[in-house]
């Protein structure tokens, strides 16, 4: 009943699942090439597709936004690795921007220094697992977009979570480019990570905007 459900009302959120699934499970197999770029782009498109199938304001088309800029690193990243990057750069500071409209009022002070951790904490271990400086500049984007997201008003339970295992999932692949774990270790955790990052923040900020509407 809860896929039939699924399927019915969110058709974009269970294809999006789908196509994400199939990646993971194909992934390094036979059926390489433009068919794994295929469903890994396409399972993040599907979540900027649910966006904008679920409202039209405007933070729901930003998020909507970041997830499109998302899945363009996905795809560029196979091509490109400093592509890739600018995309997901991008797709930061669209949800910096997002987050920071909807600022949390009087956030308590250990959410604040959480935050601040995140916000210094990531780049800086960014630099000691790769030494490379685009890898921290892009960490920088990267950790104020988890920040930013932890002092929204959004859900913490889902965007902030989903920020902080977008974090994790990056710093398993800056640990991988330094030499710090092994790929064999690295693949299994990265892309359901990342995945359920990006699943938690699209349908956490569709649902706050979608409960304000109906408001």
């Amino acid at each position: 009943m809860v896929k039939r459900a699924l399927i019915e009302h969110r058709p974009w959120l269970f294809a999006g699942l789908a196509m994400a699934i199939v990646f993971w499970m194909v992934s390094g197999g036979p059926l390489g090439g433009m068919f794994q770029i295929a469903l890994k782009g396409g399972s993040v498109a599907a979540l900027a597709a649910y966006a904008l199938s679920r409202t039209s304001v405007r933070d729901g088309r930003m998020i909507a936004g970041v997830m499109a800029h998302g899945a363009a690193g996905d795809v560029g990243i196979e091509l490109s690795t400093v592509a890739g990057g600018a995309f997901f750069l991008l797709a930061h500071l669209v949800a910096i921007t997002l987050y920071l409209r909807n600022r949390r009022p009087d956030p308590a002070v250990s959410q604040r220094l959480a935050a601040a951790a995140l916000a210094m904490g990531v780049p800086l271990g960014a630099w000691l697992l790769t030494h490379d400086s685009l890898t921290v500049i892009y960490a920088v984007a990267l950790g104020s977009m988890a920040a930013s997201a932890w002092l929204s008003r959004f859900s913490r339970y889902r965007v902030g979570v989903g920020a902080l295992l977008f974090v994790i999932s990056d710093l398993l692949i800056f640990a991988r480019l330094g030499g710090v774990l092994q790929q064999s270790l690295t693949s299994w955790f990265i892309w359901p990570l990342y995945y359920a990052a990006q699943l938690l923040i699209c349908t956490g900020v569709v649902q706050a905007v979608r409960r304000d509407h109906r408001a």
